[in-house]
């Protein structure tokens, strides 16, 4: 399976380190063209606005649009989660609008509330490490949409059908267990 990692910003060689670990063969996507020559994307975390900017100045809003209407998978973390998200809290504009959730930026607090902390994630057995930095939540979601992990009472990892998102950053870690659950979402897609 080859897995792309949108690399308009974001710590993509870990994304990709992570992939490899998990049995998948990883790319950087640096232009639109590239999303053809792949079975899924990850969007990394970063800037959610600088990335939302990125990608239009690029070309990749249409162009991940198409990719997920074509059912291929997608995985948001951090500020991708912001980027795949219907509805940002605060009325800010969303960027893809595929996945149906409002989310917060920035909700578990600044750079130094960063913190990691082991979570029980639905589908994997054993806890899974997160890095949390300057980490958005998932205030809501719609019914289609499958909770798959929490950190006190509040939601951060969900999955709708072919789309999956977590707040943190599991590319940070030694634990590929995530990168390893999105590899077989994209196995099962082909």
């Amino acid at each position: 399976m080859k897995i792309g990692v949108l690399a308009l910003q974001g710590a993509v060689a870990e994304h990709i380190r992570s992939v490899e670990l998990a049995g998948g063969v990883g790319f950087s996507i640096k232009k639109v063209e590239q999303l053809n020559d792949i079975d899924g994307l990850i969007i990394p975390g970063g800037e959610s606005t600088t990335i939302g900017k990125l990608m239009r100045k690029y070309n990749f809003i249409d162009a991940i649009r198409q990719f997920s209407a074509a059912g291929k998978p997608i995985f948001g973390t951090c500020a991708g989660l912001i980027v795949l998200a219907e509805r940002i809290a605060g009325g800010e504009e969303p960027h893809l609008g595929l996945m149906n959730m409002t989310v917060s930026r920035n909700a578990f607090g600044r750079q130094r509330e960063s913190f990691e902390t082991d979570l029980q994630m639905v589908g994997i057995e054993e806890t899974v490490r997160a890095v949390f930095i300057r980490a958005p939540l998932i205030q809501s979601i719609g019914d289609e949409v499958t909770v798959l992990s929490m950190y006190q009472d509040e939601i951060v990892t969900a999955r709708q059908g072919h789309l999956l998102a977590c707040s943190f950053h599991p590319e940070l870690t030694d634990d590929y267990r995530l990168h390893q659950y999105f590899v077989q979402m994209v196995e099962s897609s082909l």
